[in-house]
Parts: C-alpha cells; sequence; structure tokens
C-alpha cells in the first residue's frame, strides 16, 4: 500500500503499524510524535495498522528557548 510519510510517497506492507514503519525507516521511536491523518497518535497506539493513502507526520522534540 502507499502511504506519505514526512511529504514523501512510501509503500509499505498492508497491515504495517506505526510502531513497523519507524523500525523500517530507521526512525528511533524516542524524542518523537506521531501523527496520522492529522491526529496525533498516542505511543500506546502504535501498533494499530496503517490505511492505505494515509499521511504520517513524524516530528522530532527539539529543545531550544
Amino acid at each position: 500500500m502507499k502511504i506519505v510519510v514526512n511529504d514523501e510517497s512510501v509503500v509499505v506492507d498492508d497491515g504495517t503499524s506505526v510502531a513497523d514503519l519507524l523500525t523500517t525507516l530507521g526512525i528511533p521511536d524516542k524524542g518523537i510524535a506521531v501523527a496520522v491523518d492529522w491526529a496525533v497518535i498516542p505511543r500506546s497506539d502504535w501498533h494499530q495498522g496503517l490505511t492505505d493513502g494515509a499521511t504520517v507526520k513524524v516530528v522530532t522534540a527539539v529543545q531550544g528557548g
């Protein structure tokens, strides 16, 4: 299935979860937030599968002022 991750098209297997996606893309799961279709997904729900055409945003926490 095809999804969009941070404005880039990505092809993943059906049933891929947020956790699977992060692992596949080599993105560490600490210090980040994930939104799917503009809704922030709590870490406890990262096991749920993504749907075809989903838009995923992964943002990194940045320290500063």
